[in-house]
């Protein structure tokens, strides 16, 4: 038996979706146990069991995973959001020797290299990876840049908070809406988010690009697959260099200097389901490697495929029963 905890779920009814069928194709007896801080968060309810967790701030976090791992005899647990990575990592060993189970995160300093974009920025130039040029206040205040720039956050998430300027004129009034903000080139080019699978030792398993064609609140809506030996190649270099484990999620572009890379989140990305839908399934591979057995590095996934994401729903009674799921499904 193998239960899997997916922490702060959300809406990913489609990741829930994926570990499930991965579950039931390799005829694996076991639980999704689907895990948020609110009851009205959708992917609770397409999951085997639903427990409601404190916040990530709230003090009471690692406890009640732990808690939870226990009552459940849960083997993976599996973060969604960048806000509980750091916390996770720090933790990772009591919450692993406590619970048995394996924590699908990062060593705490691979996540924060990839938690702080100014330390992702440095190491990727460190590493001879491009990336636009960060801008210091001392050639801002010299007039040293160029335009257009891109604004975001240090720590941001969801493209919240980001902006491209075009202008000096619009600079100062952008840099006061954002907090610890840093300033870049803006990259003119097509942009791509690749999906790589690592397994616990930070052996590459699977690599799939995606051609991001449309976006909401910064997750893809319309993607493409697409085989780029170009940026499959500088990815497998930055995998090498940085020995994550898991689900990772790159973001770059390709413009006129080669692949420039935006950010790197270790964790599953709202568009990972694309990647595991075309063979590449991540889901697949951690049931595999959670019953022992040993995964080497394979393409065999279709590439060319369109996904379009679209809204669903799901209906509840007044005591938050499912009365019908988005599959049409009457309870």
């Amino acid at each position: 038996m193998i239960n899997i905890l997916i922490l702060s779920v959300g809406r990913r009814v489609e990741l829930v979706n994926c570990f499930k069928a991965a579950r039931d194709r390799l005829k694996i007896d076991g639980m999704i146990v689907a895990g948020d801080a609110s009851e009205l968060a959708p992917a609770l309810y397409f999951a085997d069991k639903k427990v409601i967790f404190p916040r990530i701030d709230s003090g009471k976090y690692i406890e009640a995973v732990i808690e939870t791992c226990l009552e459940n005899e849960i083997d993976l647990i599996v973060p969604t959001i960048d806000t509980e990575l750091i916390i996770l990592a720090e933790n990772k060993r009591e919450i692993e020797e406590r619970t048995r189970a394996r924590l699908l995160v990062s060593e705490l300093p691979v996540i924060n290299i990839c938690r702080n974009k100014i330390n992702t920025q440095r190491f990727m130039e460190d590493k001879g990876f491009k990336v636009p040029h960060l801008y210091s206040m001392e050639e801002i205040e010299n007039n040293k840049e160029s335009y257009p720039l891109f604004i975001k956050p240090v720590d941001g998430s969801s493209s919240i908070d980001t902006y491209k300027v075009d202008k000096r004129e619009d600079l100062k009034a952008v840099l006061n809406m954002v907090k610890e903000p840093m300033i870049q080139d803006y990259m003119e080019g097509e942009e791509y988010t690749i999906d790589v699978f690592l397994d616990f030792d930070s052996r590459l398993i699977t690599a799939v690009a995606r051609l991001r064609l449309a976006t909401r609140s910064g997750e893809i809506a319309k993607g493409k697959i697409v085989k780029d030996e170009e940026i499959l190649s500088d990815v497998k270099r930055l995998m090498e260099t940085l020995k994550p484990i898991g689900h990772i999620t790159v973001q770059c572009r390709k413009t006129k200097r080669g692949v420039e890379y935006i950010e790197i989140n270790p964790r599953f990305g709202g568009g990972a389901p694309m990647s595991i839908e075309a063979g590449a399934d991540s889901c697949e591979n951690l049931y595999r490697l959670l019953r022992g057995e040993k995964l080497s590095y394979n393409e065999n996934y279709k590439s060319d495929l369109t996904f379009l994401r679209f809204d669903s729903s799901i209906v509840l009674d007044e005591e938050l029963k499912v009365l019908k799921r988005s599959d049409g499904e009457l309870i």
